[in-house]
């Protein structure tokens, strides 16, 4: 039987309560990697080129965040001559 509207739900975590599992798991996956450095190193060095470059790659993109393409369309017609004028200083300034 369903609960009734307004009615919260009991049990189970509270706002803002970390979950146990996940905080365990990081751990033990940090220490895991922490130990084993070395080897993965050593591992990863008797790889292929390609599937060094592979690995590395899928490695990144937990550390370095990645870069979204902006696409901007300028309405010159709408623009100043003052405008226009600053648009091109700002593309040709390091020519």
């Amino acid at each position: 039987m369903p609960r009734p509207k307004g009615i919260s739900k009991t049990g189970g975590r509270k706002k803002g309560t970390p979950n146990k599992f996940t905080g365990n798991a990081k751990q033990w996956l940090s220490q895991l990697i922490e130990n084993n450095c070395l080897q993965m190193e050593k591992d990863i060095k008797a790889l292929e080129p390609k599937e060094r470059l592979q690995i590395l790659e899928k490695f990144m993109q937990y550390t370095i965040p990645k870069m979204q393409s902006i696409q901007t369309k300028v309405d010159f017609n709408q623009l100043t001559d003052e405008q226009i004028e600053n648009v091109i200083n700002e593309i040709t300034k390091d020519i």
